[in-house]
Order: C-alpha cells, then sequence, then structure tokens
C-alpha cells in the first residue's frame, strides 16, 4: 500500500512538472521577433580645376615643373624694352566631373632672373582669351604695378560647376607684364604664378 501511495505521488509530481515544462515551451515559442535594418551608401563628389593658353585646349597642370606657358603678344616676350607692356591669357574652368562650385585665390607668385626687379604685373578678367591685350580692361584680379613675387592686392574669384557632366564656364584672366626704364638688355626673367581652388561646399 505504502508503496503505491509513493509511486502515485512519484507519477503526479513528474506529471506536474510535465505541465510546467509545457507552459515554459509555449511561452517561449509566443516570444515572436522581427528585425529591420537600414543602410546607407556615401559617395564623395569631384572637384578639378583646369587651365587653357587659348581658351579652347584645356589640360591639368599640377606642379610648377608642369606649368602652363603663356604665350605674350610683341612676338613673344623675348624683346622687350622699357616701357613695354605684353599680355597673355590664361583661362581657367572646373572639369565635368566636377560637382561644386570654387573659389580661387593667387596664391603664389615667383620672379627670377636679372631683370625681374625691372617687371611689374598686372591680371584683369576679360570676357574670353582673345580679348586679351596690353590694353584690354576687365575686373581687376591683381593691381598693375605689382612685383613679380607678389601677390599683394590679389582678389578672389569664382568658378561655377556645370550641370550634370557639363564642363564649367571658363573664366579668362588677361596677364599683362610691363617692364620700367632699369631693365637690362639681353637677360632672360621667368615668372610663376600659382592659383588654388577651393570648392565651395
Amino acid at each position: 500500500m505504502t508503496t503505491t501511495k509513493t509511486r502515485s505521488r512519484k507519477f503526479k509530481a513528474i506529471l506536474a512538472g510535465g505541465i510546467v515544462l509545457g507552459v515554459g515551451a509555449a511561452v517561449t515559442l509566443a516570444a515572436w521577433t522581427d528585425d529591420e535594418w537600414a543602410e546607407g551608401v556615401f559617395g564623395a563628389g569631384s572637384f578639378n580645376v583646369q587651365g587653357s593658353t587659348n581658351g579652347t585646349d584645356f589640360d591639368d597642370h599640377k606642379s610648377s615643373d608642369g606649368a602652363a606657358a603663356l604665350t605674350f603678344d610683341l612676338d613673344g616676350a623675348d624683346n622687350l624694352s622699357p616701357g613695354d607692356t605684353v599680355a597673355a591669357p590664361f583661362v581657367l574652368r572646373l572639369d565635368g566631373a566636377t560637382t561644386y562650385d570654387a573659389t580661387v585665390a593667387l596664391t603664389s607668385a615667383a620672379g627670377g632672373g636679372d631683370n625681374a626687379a625691372a617687371l611689374t604685373y598686372e591680371i584683369v578678367q576679360v570676357a574670353s582669351a582673345g580679348d586679351c591685350s596690353a590694353s584690354a580692361t576687365g575686373t581687376s584680379v591683381v593691381p598693375a604695378g605689382t612685383a613679380l613675387d607678389s601677390t599683394a592686392g590679389a582678389s578672389d574669384f569664382a568658378l561655377t560647376a556645370g550641370a550634370g557632366t557639363a564642363t564649367g564656364a571658363p573664366v579668362a584672366l588677361c596677364f599683362k607684364v610691363t617692364a620700367d626704364d632699369t631693365l637690362t638688355q639681353g637677360q632672360d626673367t621667368t615668372a610663376q604664378w600659382q592659383f588654388t581652388a577651393t570648392s565651395a561646399e
């Protein structure tokens, strides 16, 4: 009799345990989960300035070693005499891949050679490369009478990016170099100018 009661209690205990386990399993199955993921892809824009000495053929001139060679009038600039002014155009634009407008600044100027101190320069913005001459007028970028190795008084100017893949509108600069009375015969002088474009975004 005692053995039967003991077995009966164990069985009930097992059943009770089974019921508890069953309820626990039901709760676990009812805990549904669902996930949502979000992703962003970020690409950088492009920015590149090109220069041209004639307003038609544009290229990159990234260093002083690869500087664009300006062609000055008056049979080139190799026959100067005191009081002469020679001029040459330089045109800047943003390439077709560029996605931002730009602000351009003349950031350095250098002049070397025996006649460097006898030459001054001026830069004016003109409508096109063909409008550049010794007598050209326009928006001043660098005032007349500036020493070859100086950027004093230089003004920034803007370049506008083109729509879609179109190149930006060109900005034509006219460099005018003037010789003073201290010019020495038979001496060469080299000048270089650096422009830095900064994206407006």
